[in-house]
């Protein structure tokens, strides 16, 4: 009895409710009365994209291999396959080729900026990203970012292998972080074609094959694996104004103890080129994608 006495006094008040629309002025005041957070800095919002980047190699672990196995299986198979034929033995060799190769290895898998860029924006994540209050660039800032990461860890395990095989650099400790700093440098800013491709082309395949059309005459026309006096003028005339030769170059020589500065002025002068003509583009490319 008491249960049905109460559920139709409850009935009965709900009846008599009465809905109000809420007033605008009400509304105003709980959307701008409250002090807005501060709007994060570049710096921040670029940092943050950087984590981004990095938890999703924390999740798919499988994104390190080209940082590890790849430069691994790079090293030992150029070392062994070369050395022999081309410097009569591989411990001569290695002191050659590892700057090289190393170079090599962090300007190839630049590539998966791109590849990143592209898969972000076929899920839709980049439309959420145009409708933060943040530094526009941020995102893309923090996924070269967080590549350099990747590129740290690819430097220290083809270092790492080529010790011990017998690389012995004579410029010791400074001499291969100065080399590996001033290839970061140049990854960086090399990287911000990939992100031009990235949003350009519409799937990954095609970015992945523009990719390596440009990156393989790069990489194998160049010093890299054998001096450019061995090579017909024609090829030397390329292979000496190649960006990725001037790279090569100047790690190979400050690895050794040098201070080779035309290749060094070379390095810094294209990476600024790479990020004013590439940046701009891809910039423009997002603001409109």
């Amino acid at each position: 009895m008491t249960t049905a006495t109460t559920k139709a006094d409850t009935a009965k008040d709900l009846d008599e409710l009465v809905l109000e629309t809420p007033k605008a002025e009400d509304l105003a005041a709980l959307l701008v009365g409250q002090e807005r957070p501060q709007r994060p800095s570049a710096v921040s919002a670029s940092v943050t994209f950087g984590w981004r980047a990095m938890l999703k190699i924390k999740h798919v672990p499988e994104q390190l291999f080209d940082v590890t196995a790849f430069p691994i299986m790079m090293v030992l198979m150029y070392t062994y396959l070369f050395g022999g034929a081309l410097a009569g033995s591989t411990q001569e060799y290695i002191q050659f080729l590892l700057p090289g190769i190393l170079t090599m290895s962090i300007v190839m898998i630049t590539m998966y900026t791109g590849i990143a860029v592209n898969t972000d924006i076929s899920k839709g994540v980049f439309d959420r990203f145009r409708t933060l209050p943040i530094w526009r660039p941020a995102p893309m800032v923090g996924y070269l970012l967080g590549d350099l990461i990747r590129y740290c860890i690819g430097s220290v395990v083809i270092l790492a292998v080529g010790m011990l095989i017998g690389y012995r650099p004579d410029g010791g400790f400074v001499g291969v972080v100065l080399g590996v700093a001033l290839l970061l440098v140049f990854a960086f800013s090399f990287s911000w074609v990939w992100t031009m491709f990235g949003l350009m082309l519409r799937t990954e395949k095609s970015v992945m094959g523009v990719s390596m059309m440009i990156i393989f005459p790069l990489t194998f026309l160049s010093n890299i694996f054998v001096d450019p006096k061995t090579m017909p003028g024609w090829l030397q005339a390329f292979v000496n104004n190649s960006p990725v030769t001037h790279v090569a170059s100047a790690v190979r020589e400050l690895m050794a103890g040098e201070w080779p500065a035309a290749d060094i002025a070379w390095t810094l002068g294209w990476s600024v080129a790479l990020v004013t003509v590439f940046g701009t583009v891809t910039m423009r490319l997002y603001n409109r994608k």
